[in-house]
């Protein structure tokens, strides 16, 4: 994956994560909530991009 199709897909999560914080109504827990999983789940797909994170199909949760 390219340096530049990172930067885009981060730039339309960055403006989808905006427009569900100003126009969407929720409570401010559920948006904390949201934009927490949001930034976990970038900073998972980052690294894994990068390399330093092994496929995540491997990992399993539970027997």
């Amino acid at each position: 994956m390219s340096l530049i199709s990172l930067l885009i897909v981060l730039v339309v999560v960055g403006v989808l994560l905006w427009l569900v914080n100003n126009y969407i109504p929720m409570d401010s827990k559920i948006k904390s909530i949201l934009n927490a999983i949001v930034v976990i789940g970038v900073v998972l797909w980052l690294l894994q991009a990068f390399g330093v994170l092994g496929p995540l199909n491997a990992i399993h949760i539970g027997k």
